[in-house]
């Protein structure tokens, strides 16, 4: 019976492993091996620089005079560079504005009486009942000139001529905010919600004001919530392609956008596969280091 308990532990280890052994290990693999190929206009568009008909020995004799073109391309053109630049920088922004709405919110579910708990959390995730696409195209008829957004505004007397927002870089920061917003607000709300009362109490017991308890307290012991949603916003946000193809215009530029062009309209699997993999590069730092600190915080709480 112990030995059987201790196979089924290790294979309930195994699994996760198994998981990412053939779903991103080998794709990760597979991608890097085109990214180290060399461009050909043929198919597939690209001709292998090893392959493994070559043997151990053969694959370990090429790589070792691999030249790392199509990275140094990268490297060495601005477009590449800016459109990693840019896709940080309209993420960040993005994972800001879903924080400064996502918390509130999430601070209000988590304050509000138990009997309407589960009907704010089933309104959070009921976008998700509708197609990620469909949410993105109403967008469009939200903010487009003749939208509802500025026959709204229009009618309000706020505005006298419509707003130009659609294939602009703000209408691509709204779609991301809306689109992921909850992301942001559900582990907040699960960090608060397990929060103990008494804590606040005591710190207003011990001369905090009601600002003063709010950030020594709630503030702090809403950190891992909030680390775990601006990861969940911003790392996907980064690589974003249907946003800033639907909303965005000629002028926006994110690596989503052109790894795709890359890919589909130039037929370069070589580029476009070095770009997939120093975007992975890039979103695994945040990875790591979010999990440095959640083990460093583990430590400190025993």
């Amino acid at each position: 019976m112990t030995l059987l308990s201790a196979i089924r532990s290790r294979l309930v280890i195994l699994i996760p492993y198994v998981w990412l052994l053939f779903f991103f290990l080998l794709p990760f693999m597979i991608v890097l091996r085109i990214a180290l190929s060399d461009l050909e206009y043929g198919s597939p568009p690209y001709t292998p620089q090893f392959s493994l008909s070559d043997g151990w020995s053969g694959i370990w004799d090429k790589l070792s005079t691999l030249d790392f073109e199509n990275f140094a391309f990268l490297v060495g053109d601005s477009l590449y560079i800016n459109s990693y630049l840019s896709s940080l920088k309209i993420a960040l922004i993005s994972t800001l504005f879903t924080l400064a709405i996502g918390f509130p919110l999430a601070y209000g579910m988590a304050r509000a009486p138990d009997r309407i708990r589960p009907t704010l959390l089933m309104l959070v995730i009921l976008p998700f009942w509708t197609s990620f696409l469909i949410r993105v195209y109403a967008w469009i008829g939200i903010l487009k000139q003749e939208g509802l957004l500025n026959q709204f505004l229009l009618w309000l007397g706020v505005i006298d001529t419509p707003l130009e927002i659609l294939s602009t870089n703000t209408a691509v920061y709204i779609g991301i905010v809306y689109s992921y917003l909850p992301f942001m607000v559900l582990p907040i709300y699960s960090a608060l919600d397990k929060m103990d009362e008494s804590l606040v109490e005591a710190a207003r017991d011990l001369g905090c004001t009601r600002i003063g308890a709010f950030w020594k307290v709630t503030a702090r012991l809403a950190v891992p919530g909030v680390l775990a949603g601006c990861l969940l916003v911003f790392i996907p946000a980064v690589g974003e392609f249907v946003i800033p193809d639907l909303l965005g215009g000629s002028g926006t530029l994110m690596i989503g956008k052109t790894l795709w062009i890359e890919f589909f309209n130039n037929s370069d699997w070589t580029v476009a596969s070095a770009i997939a993999i120093i975007l992975l590069i890039v979103l695994v730092v945040p990875i790591v280091w979010f999990q440095n600190a959640q083990a460093k915080a583990a430590e400190a709480g025993k």
